[in-house]
């Protein structure tokens, strides 16, 4: 099995899926890389950056805690691009981050 991951997260993405809908999602520059990777592959349609080196805060560790305890961080390998899901709880931790990135 597949050790989970130890990210620390510090940046706030915009992935477009390929049916044109998009997410916001909190990542650091390794994950950005693997979505500009699965663009590459057509995985998804492509990922941009809206900010970088956000604030640490309460409410970006309680996400990244979750993320780090809940998935597997892909390789350079990946063959699908995977979406993290969120309870109701992690939703809210990510509304209040692009909050306080004034973000949405």
């Amino acid at each position: 099995m597949a050790q989970k991951s130890h990210e620390t997260f510090t940046l706030i993405e915009e992935i477009t899926r390929l049916d044109g809908s998009k997410y916001l999602e909190i990542s650091n520059m390794v994950q950005n890389g693997r979505a500009e990777l699965a663009a590459e592959r057509n995985l998804i349609k492509q990922v941009r950056i809206l900010q970088l080196n956000i604030p640490h805060s309460v409410h970006v560790i309680n996400y990244e805690n979750y993320i780090n305890q809940h998935y597997t961080m892909p390789d350079e390998n990946l063959q699908a691009f995977e979406e993290w899901e969120k309870t109701p709880a992690m939703e809210q931790e990510v509304a209040q981050i692009l909050k306080e990135n004034h973000i949405g």
